[in-house]
């Protein structure tokens, strides 16, 4: 009994062990986001400050210095980037590595107003959520249907097209990159939303894969007495199968979500106007615009990043059950 206890124990320390490792990158960015600009990288010989600190101010509000042992006031920067210092009625100008902002325990929030500020967030945001929801009702209706023709309607070469449909994911997507962007280009879609939504409604292998291994569990005993009373193969899948799928469906919108959220590569080679970027997009042109910026950086990333966690957390019940229900469990 006490050697289960200790062997369960171990498990337990070597699983909090790991799972530190993890999320040390999330937290090191969300620590940066709320820092001052002259904390994110340590000087040398010190170890990194993981606790946020802010700068100390004025009554006007403008950040304390220490400069060559003297204290003063930040005036803010020049036109040709070095800082104005002022120490009683004298006027200096400092690069910001030659003088010491003083700090104070507290949450630097400036990072995030700075980064909307930069940024147009709301309308990168909106490009996002409009793609990823219209995908991810594509995909469950596509999907869906044709998921339910191959796990409950006998049709001749059902097995064989099967086959085939799964065969399509062992094509990686660059391999089909630059002949579907000459189609698109063709069809007058590059520039527009039409090649990052509509494919989602032609089905996708992967989740119908997914929902036809969940139908094949739902006993067929329910669409034979479907059929008996008069209901059609459709209304047997608008309305016995589809209310027994909400796992199912709702993993694979998760998984479609996820996987939309956080996609760069297609809205980067089919979208052309700023005011049609994603958030995805959005990030690397702020990265590449104000690459030096690193507490805004880390603060746009953490806005990005924490919905997509807190979406996991309150959907893992539902998530974790499709999957076991679905036969992808090990």
């Amino acid at each position: 009994m006490a050697s289960k206890t200790l062997q369960t124990l171990l498990v337990y320390a070597v699983l909090l062990a790991l799972s530190a490792v993890f999320i040390s990158p999330f937290l090191w960015m969300l620590s940066t986001s709320l820092k001052h600009e002259s904390r994110i990288f340590p000087k040398p010989g010190e170890p990194p400050q993981w606790i946020p600190t802010t700068a100390r101010v004025d009554a006007e509000g403008r950040p304390l210095v220490i400069y060559e042992g003297r204290e003063g006031v930040d005036l803010g920067p020049d036109e040709m980037g070095r800082h104005v210092l002022r120490f009683g009625a004298t006027e200096v100008t400092a690069w910001p590595g030659d003088f010491e902002v003083r700090q104070r325990s507290g949450l630097h929030w400036q990072n995030y107003a700075d980064a909307f500020h930069k940024m147009a967030f709301w309308q990168n945001l909106r490009n996002t959520l409009f793609i990823c929801v219209t995908v991810v009702l594509g995909t469950l209706v596509s999907c869906s249907l044709v998921a339910y023709s191959f796990a409950r309607i006998p049709w001749p070469g059902r097995d064989t097209v099967f086959i085939l449909v799964l065969a399509t994911m062992m094509l990686p997507y660059q391999v089909t990159l630059i002949p579907l962007f000459a189609l698109y280009r063709e069809l007058g879609w590059v520039g527009t939303f039409k090649p990052l939504i509509l494919p989602a409604f032609f089905g996708t292998p992967f989740y119908i894969f997914l929902l036809r291994q969940f139908f094949l569990g739902v006993p067929q005993d329910l669409s034979a007495s479907a059929r008996i009373d008069g209901c059609n193969e459709f209304g047997i899948y608008l309305f016995i199968m589809l209310p027994l799928s909400k796992p199912a469906l709702a993993t694979t919108a998760l998984f479609m979500f996820l996987f939309q959220w956080a996609d760069f590569l297609s809205p980067l080679v089919y979208l052309q106007d700023d005011r049609q970027y994603t958030l995805a997009i959005a990030l690397q042109q702020f990265q590449s615009h104000h690459e030096s910026a690193w507490g805004p950086l880390m603060a746009m990333s953490s806005v990005i990043t924490i919905p997509i966690i807190f979406l996991f957390f309150l959907t893992q019940r539902t998530f974790i059950q499709g999957i076991t229900l679905t036969g992808l469990k090990g």
